[in-house]
């Protein structure tokens, strides 16, 4: 991989703040007060990149980083991303456009930092287009209500090349990095990264412990991290493998408690690259992983909002990959947790609407029908 040089980030911290696994209350709100305090222990390591979406948690997201970080924090000593989505829930051109100012009256940050095209992919990309929307964000950057603008990618390398070679103006883009996806066909973390280079348009990790699966990855792999480094979290390969690609702004990590931020700030505070001890780790770990069958759900669910059954995909996928590792305890305790209230696999109505959400592009309806078979 060639050197970015200087680029647009280049001194961040490279640790970034998730906002979209924050911790619940009993009745499904977000706790406020443990996120203040997640963020003041982020704040405190002088880390202070934030990523947030119009979409997340319905909103409250948006809302949980005005009263956790902008309410409390002076505007110049921190940065703040969200993002704009046009496919989710097929809002039309006019509603699409009026997610800015409704983010900046969640948020009250004034501005945005970065702000993004919300989960580009081969199946969305034509209304991004048609709704104008590239050159709506232009136009919001110079009435400068945005400093920088890009977007998050879920496509192929092909698409990604072509967005970059058409608009040359991009300043950055969010990529799904992590070593589990590195060469995978489906998400191509290593070839998208390859297409970024070549444009030398830096970019913003997301999924780097792939939705908490490479913080507690299957016992062959655990076995290999633990191996060549007792002292460390699982997670923290995880981050440290993603954070240290020549062309990183920010490795987001969805921190769910106190304890996950504080183990991330453990070693991203005055972050290091890995070493290529390290790096043949990591390739060790990839060898284990290739040997495992599992489920690639990363627990965004997007799956879950449109779906006219109310079921709850990513809980039975996670119940679904236990069974896959022969855990046979806990299998069944997660799938009971899964559908308790809710529908169960072999309720689906294989709408589809599922599937086009899903940024992995897994072939949910099938998949339900095995979980289905294995499990009910």
């Amino acid at each position: 991989m060639g050197s970015y040089g200087e680029y647009l980030g280049k001194d961040f911290g490279k640790l970034g703040f998730g906002f979209m696994r924050l911790p619940k209350l009993g009745d499904g709100k977000i706790d406020i007060e443990q996120t203040k305090l997640m963020v003041d222990t982020f704040m405190e390591a002088g880390l202070t990149y934030f990523d947030t979406a119009y979409v997340y948690d319905g909103g409250d997201s948006e809302r949980a980083l005005k009263a956790a970080l902008i309410d409390r924090y002076p505007r110049d000593s921190f940065t703040v991303a969200t993002k704009m989505n046009a496919w989710l829930g097929s809002p039309t051109e006019e509603e699409v456009k009026k997610q800015f100012e409704i983010s900046l009256e969640r948020t009250g940050a004034g501005y945005f930092d970065f702000y993004l095209l919300h989960a580009i992919q081969n199946n969305n990309i034509d209304v991004y287009e048609n709704y104008h929307l590239f050159d709506y964000v232009r136009q919001l950057k110079a009435e400068g209500k945005i400093k920088h603008w890009g977007f998050s990618f879920h496509g192929t390398p092909e698409l990604l090349d072509k967005l970059l070679t058409e608009h040359t103006d991009v300043e950055f883009i969010q990529l799904q990095i992590n070593y589990a996806d590195w060469n995978d066909e489906t998400v191509a973390s290593g070839r998208n990264v390859a297409v970024a280079t070549k444009h030398k348009v830096p970019f913003v990790i997301m999924e780097p412990v792939k939705g908490g699966n490479l913080a507690n990855p299957p016992a062959p792999v655990a076995a290999v991290l633990k191996a060549a480094n007792p002292d460390v979290s699982n997670a923290s390969w995880a981050i440290r493998f993603a954070a240290s690609l020549d062309g990183c702004i920010a490795t987001l990590s969805g921190m769910s408690n106190l304890a996950q931020v504080q183990d991330n700030v453990s070693y991203m505070k005055e972050f290091k690259p890995l070493t290529q001890e390290e790096q043949d780790v990591i390739k060790k770990a990839q060898e284990e992983l290739a040997k495992i069958e599992q489920i690639k759900c990363t627990a965004c669910h997007y799956c879950v909002a449109g779906c006219p059954v109310g079921m709850r995909i990513p809980e039975i996928f996670a119940a679904m990959n236990k069974y896959l590792m022969n855990d046979m305890m806990r299998a069944p305790r997660d799938f009971a947790k899964a559908i308790d209230g809710a529908a169960k696999p072999s309720e689906c109505l294989s709408c589809g609407q599922c599937e086009g959400a899903c940024p992995q592009s897994l072939p949910i309806i099938s998949l339900l029908a095995r979980c289905a078979d294995a499990l009910e």
